[in-house]
């Protein structure tokens, strides 16, 4: 029977030779991910992000929002206004709608109107991330859907702010119309950054 490293301890001492023994490694190496497949998961996050994106903008801007046209006699949501509103239009709007209208609208700016922003924004960020080299010129392309996601979800609370009042205040109604136009350029702006990193992106792995 062999000994344990005590016993050898005991009877030979100093001069027992002990085995050494050495901890299995730790490291898996299924869990290494190359370079080119993390740009590969980062490519299926980008197109899920879209195809979120496409259904909410669906959503929100062609179905719900055109919905609510039948409970204000007609009149376009101040969100579809890409020009912008007046103060005598939220007056109208206010008027052609009940409590439970608005109620409505501002849950879609709770809900939906809130999500669409925050995965546009993020998806965005992450295209123009996983496509543009240059840091620089990232964070240029950047600017666009951060600050679309922050204008967008400022102006939902500008909009039902103002049309929360029977007698809009001149000057919640002016943040909310800029804030709405803003946040419309800002969208078309953050589309032609998107397609300027795809692009830049495409000519880098054709060069390579």
């Amino acid at each position: 029977m062999a000994k344990t490293p005590a016993q050898r301890i005991k009877k030979h001492g100093a001069n027992a030779a002990v085995p050494q023994h050495h901890l299995p490694s730790v490291v898996n190496p299924t869990t290494q991910r190359s370079p080119e497949k993390a740009q590969s998961n980062a490519k299926l996050v980008v197109i899920a992000g879209v195809v979120a994106s496409l259904l909410l903008f669906w959503y929100v801007h062609l179905l719900t929002l055109n919905q609510m046209t039948q409970l204000s006699g007609g009149m376009a949501m101040p969100d579809s206004l890409i020009g912008g509103f007046s103060t005598d239009y939220i007056q109208q709007l206010h008027s052609a709608m009940n409590d439970d209208a608005r109620g409505q609208l501002s849950y879609i700016h709770k809900t939906a109107g809130t999500l669409f922003p925050l995965i546009f924004g993020f998806t965005w960020l992450l295209l123009i991330g996983t496509n543009v080299a240059g840091k620089a010129l990232r964070w240029i392309l950047w600017a666009a859907p951060l600050l679309f996601a922050v204008v967008r979800l400022w102006s939902n609370v500008a909009v039902d702010a103002a049309l929360g009042s029977a007698v809009p205040d001149a000057g919640q109604v002016a943040l909310a119309s800029m804030l709405t136009v803003l946040g419309w350029v800002l969208f078309l702006l953050s589309i032609f950054a998107g397609g300027a990193a795809v692009f830049m992106g495409r000519r880098r792995s054709t060069s390579a």
